[in-house]
């Protein structure tokens, strides 16, 4: 009995500590895994766990950098990716391991120049740490361990040397600065006295390919601050400033400073006594302002930012640990951890896309990329998108993004165009055009976005159930949808085609750029620059059903028809209805519908109800070919007789628009749905290209012509959710994760995929590729509930 009892405890003994190795071997993984400064995180595939700590999600996004003067590549794309958050106009990276000198700073910042993301330096601000007993510098690059790690909302450095550790934190404080937290402990047995110093400088130069452009930078003292001064730059096509802008570097100590040139060294006046295990901490911050009066509210609040740190770094994990609830929510969360960390990323990628007002922007919104040197404005349906995403879990964002955009919707009274009342124009950026009295050239009014707006004020309601944002947007979305009718709808048949506004960009001209005029000296219309506006209403520039000479039999190609209201061209209208355009606008009507309802609106609500039957039984009888069993385009002449279904054109995502908003018969989608699962059409290795696989005109890395786009792929997704194909829909949500390139690893999300690899291609770090991967998580990996419903039912 006695031995008996003895295996017995042994055995018990042997289980306890395999359980403590077991346990331990877990809290070791998770803990080597978040501190990864490889690159590499943690799927958490093997953890049935829902994961809301941000300290679990660490290097999701590969942010090493070797930042230069030339901060684009390929693509006019920035070489690196960077960290931004709460709106700033500035981000940082990490430093590249490689590259020594970088060590003990954030690498550079990146900085917009109004319209164009910049880097000003490679590393502005790097400390450096002296032995003051033996004068020796410490090295960085030879620490016994070296962590450079981002997370959620922050970004880390750790250093550990012989005898001592230094740690450095950054967060964003406000829309304009950085707050940086510097901690330095004595690890040795003896006491230490050092010299701390900071070292930085500054690039007077932008390189964007052939051209360098002199940004006319320059260093000042300003008591313990260092000040960047610029020169007014108005390059239009590179690189905008003035010379009120700043970049302000200030520390909470009081330090003497050096300059030399675009050099400069910062020293603490005192010196650093530490007893064995004592710590020494200090602050700084980095701001980045636009106007005088920018900077001056900007400094006056610096003292708060260092005093209040302990609470600024507390919130700010807080709000990134409440974006993480909000999206890890429900009984399939522990099912899936695999796609968490994508999930993150998408969030990540959105909050570093947030802009606040700045220039003509008056509202916080979200900029598609940071990362492309023709982003950094807001155009509509991109914001639209990232608006529903962002309803879930910073959904005061997503209301002033919807903002943003609607400051600009046409007037009556409008000085430049009041024929378009009700219009939302394309895009907006820092300065306005020169119709405005601007001086900036990426600023379109030529032409306006699908109607996706409505869609996404629903989606905001529906989070917030704020009445009062439903009751101030409701009167606006009216007045945009019902411009599409008055202005895109060239037969008033109550079916709108793509098009353009009355534009100076639409006239003829000469070689020296002058416009050509006719015998009465009116300006002679180019009507490849209204299909080019009209490609670009649609969201799809150079998809294959705006080719301008057509295909096939009976295809007469792409015309331009005049829209007129009292005799005066009010817009041009290309000769085709749109199906994708026309069922957006269906969907719409069901938005606005459950909106009116809301806000007793019975006029309105009856109206839309009779204008959505009359629009779905047209788009199923005169959009569908049965034969092929999808919806095309439909062509027809100046007098509005139909002339032909697009079918020759090929397939393109727009067909299975019908399914998205509710609009086909069960019998139609189920063979939209059999095209949609096709390996040899549109399933694909990278689900769901722009054009089908067997259109002679695919192409698989051409824009709209053939790469997987993750807006459409989304409504691919909801379109099967809505008809019942659950299955379909979860298995091809699946393959867009998994298939992506890098996706599920630390590589950026792209604007569009290679859908026969999967590579990811054109730009990086993509809002409306973000916004619909976090869609696809919420509503399909998660759930069952597609962002459309229908209203009508």
């Amino acid at each position: 009995m006695k031995k008996k009892r003895q295996k017995s405890t042994l055995v018990v003994s042997l289980c306890f500590l395999l359980m403590v190795f077991i346990v331990l071997g877990c809290e070791s993984k998770d803990i080597s895994i978040s501190k990864d400064a490889n690159g590499s995180p943690d799927t958490g595939a093997n953890r049935n766990i829902a994961r809301t700590n941000v300290d679990q999600f660490a290097n999701i996004l590969d942010l090493s950098a070797n930042p230069t003067e030339e901060t684009n590549g390929v693509y006019e794309t920035n070489k690196f990716n960077h960290f931004s958050d709460l709106g700033a106009w500035h981000g940082y990276y990490q430093p590249a391991k490689d590259n020594k000198k970088l060590l003990g700073g954030f690498a550079g910042p990146l900085i917009v120049g109004e319209e164009y993301p910049v880097n000003l330096s490679n590393s502005i601000n790097r400390i450096q740490i002296t032995n003051k007993e033996t004068n020796e510098q410490y090295d960085l690059s030879k620490s016994k361990y070296i962590d450079l790690s981002s997370y959620p909302g922050r970004l880390e450095q750790k250093y550990e040397l012989g005898d001592i550790t230094l740690n450095l934190s950054l967060i964003f404080v406000s829309n304009r600065s950085a707050l940086i937290r510097t901690d330095i402990e004595n690890t040795d047995e003896e006491p230490l006295e050092l010299d701390i110093s900071w070292k930085g400088s500054v690039f007077d130069s932008v390189i964007d390919g052939d051209k360098t452009i002199d940004i006319g930078t320059s260093l000042q003292k300003d008591g313990n601050a260092i000040q960047v001064n610029f020169s007014k730059v108005r390059e239009q096509w590179d690189y905008l400033a003035t010379d009120e802008v700043k970049y302000y570097i200030s520390h909470d100590k009081k330090i003497n400073t050096k300059i030399n040139g675009l050099d400069y060294t910062s020293s603490l006046k005192d010196s650093v006594s530490l007893e064995p295990g004592e710590t020494f901490e200090t602050y700084s911050t980095e701001s980045y302002t636009f106007t005088k009066d920018e900077f001056s509210k900007e400094k006056s609040k610096l003292f708060d930012y260092v005093d209040e740190q302990e609470t600024y770094f507390k919130d700010n994990k807080q709000r990134w640990k409440g974006y993480l609830d909000k999206t890890f929510t429900g009984e399939k969360v522990k099912d899936f951890p695999e796609y968490q960390n994508a999930a993150v990323k998408s969030i990540e990628t959105l909050m570093t896309n947030w802009q606040s007002p700045a220039g003509a922007i008056k509202y916080d919104g979200i900029v598609p990329s940071m990362s492309y040197k023709w982003f950094m404005g807001m155009w509509s349906w991109d914001s639209w998108k990232a608006d529903v995403a962002l309803a879930d879990f910073n959904p005061d964002l997503a209301k002033n993004n919807m903002r943003a955009l609607f400051d600009y919707q046409i007037k009556s009274d409008d000085d430049v165009r009041p024929q378009d009342e009700g219009a939302i124009i394309d895009a907006i950026f820092y300065n306005q055009d020169s119709s405005r009295g601007g001086e900036g050239g990426n600023w379109n009014e030529r032409n306006s976005k699908p109607p996706l707006s409505a869609w996404a004020v629903w989606n905001i309601y529906e989070e917030t159930h704020d009445k009062e944002f439903l009751e101030e947007m409701y009167p606006k979305l009216m007045d945009y949808h019902n411009w599409w009718y008055t202005n895109r709808d060239h037969d008033n048949n109550g079916v709108a085609e793509y098009g353009s506004m009355v534009s100076e960009a639409n006239w003829k001209t000469d070689e020296d750029g002058k416009v050509i005029k006719d015998k009465k000296e009116l300006p002679e219309l180019d009507e490849g620059a209204v299909i080019e506006a009209a490609a670009w209403e649609s969201g799809m520039d150079n998809a294959t059903r705006f080719d301008k000479e057509g295909r096939g039999i009976g295809d007469v190609g792409v015309k331009v028809f005049e829209n007129k209201r009292d005799g005066e061209v009010v817009g041009y209208s290309i000769n085709q209805e749109s199906v994708d355009l026309n069922s957006y606008l269906y969907a719409e009507k069901g938005f606005l519908k459950l909106m009116a309802a809301e806000l007793g609106m019975d006029e309105d609500e009856k109206t839309l109800i009779d204008d959505a039957s009359k629009l779905k039984k047209y788009i199923q009888e005169n959009m569908y070919d049965q034969e092929s069993g999808y919806f095309y385009d439909l062509q027809f002449n100046d007098d509005g007789s139909k002339t032909k279904l697009l079918v020759n054109r090929g397939k393109g995502t727009e067909g299975w628009l019908p399914l998205w908003a509710n609009v086909a018969t069960d019998e139609q989608a189920e063979t939209v749905k059999d095209n949609m699962m096709d390996e040899d059409k549109f399933n694909t290795y990278m689900p769901f290209p722009t054009a089908s696989k067997d259109n002679e005109k695919f192409s698989p890395d051409k824009y709209w012509r053939g790469p997987v786009w993750l807006d459409q792929a989304l409504f691919g997704v909801e379109a099967l959710q809505n008809y019942g194909f659950d299955t379909e829909a979860t298995e091809e949500t699946k393959k867009l994760f998994n298939h992506a390139e890098g996706l599920m690893g630390n590589a950026p999300i792209h604007e569009n995929y290679n859908p026969l690899n999967g590579k990811g291609i054109s730009t990086k770090n993509f809002s409306w590729s973000a916004a619909s991967y976090y869609l696809l998580y919420k509503n399909n990996i998660l759930s069952n509930n597609p962002t459309t419903q229908d209203a009508f039912k």
